[in-house]
């Protein structure tokens, strides 16, 4: 399925999509850090690729970012980016460690891999309510977490989309813990062009 074929009508359901998933993801991350978290999709639309930078806070921000493939039935690319302090109080939440900081390079192994785990629960609730809505099997690969500018990142991430046009539509997610100081974060679903016809299809939706 084309881009260009994308209606409103297919917006709409790919938001529910996105919102039942964040739904799963939200209940999943709120146990792991008995703290109550809210996410929500307040977008899903067709972005260009400098755009889609912009979401993520600026080509030149710093960033820590969670990448993972989407496999199985339906492939795309996930992200979940993360402002530093943002990543610094889920850390130091994870470990338990208020001294734990991402400002400064190195970073420990211990930290990326709290990042790494946060990436492995949010995407696997998310995908595994996407799978039993849909019928279809969806799977995440294993995360790869980095520290480094926005723009690159999801350089990386669009580099497989990016062979077929400069556009990629974006289920975008924000992620918010109830307070005045929670994580605050965005986490992006970019099903790959071909995936969107096998999601539509499975819901009876003309694609």
């Amino acid at each position: 399925m084309e881009y260009y074929n994308i209606t409103t009508g297919h917006l709409d359901v790919l938001k529910e999509i996105g919102n039942i998933g964040a739904g799963h993801a939200a209940t999943s991350l709120s146990s792991l850090l008995d703290k109550k978290i809210d996410m929500k999709v307040p977008a899903v639309d067709m972005v260009s690729f400098d755009e889609m930078t912009e979401l993520a806070g600026g080509a030149e921000t710093i960033v820590v970012g969670i990448f993972l493939r989407i496999q199985g039935e339906v492939t795309g690319n996930m992200f979940f980016l993360l402002p530093l302090e943002q990543a610094t109080r889920y850390v130091q939440i994870m470990l338990k460690d208020p001294s734990y900081t991402f400002q400064k390079p190195p970073y420990e192994d211990i930290a990326l891999s709290a990042i790494q785990e946060l990436g492995n629960i949010v995407a696997g609730a998310y995908l595994s309510s996407l799978s039993d809505f849909t019928g279809l099997s969806i799977h995440p690969s294993v995360p790869a977490v980095s520290v480094d500018m926005a723009g690159a990142m999801v350089g990386y991430g669009l580099l497989e989309i990016s062979r077929v046009g400069d556009h990629a539509l974006v289920i975008d997610t924000a992620l918010n813990e109830e307070g005045t100081k929670g994580i605050k974060g965005n986490f992006y679903l970019i099903l790959d062009p071909e995936s969107f016809s096998i999601v539509f299809n499975s819901l009876g939706v003309d694609a």
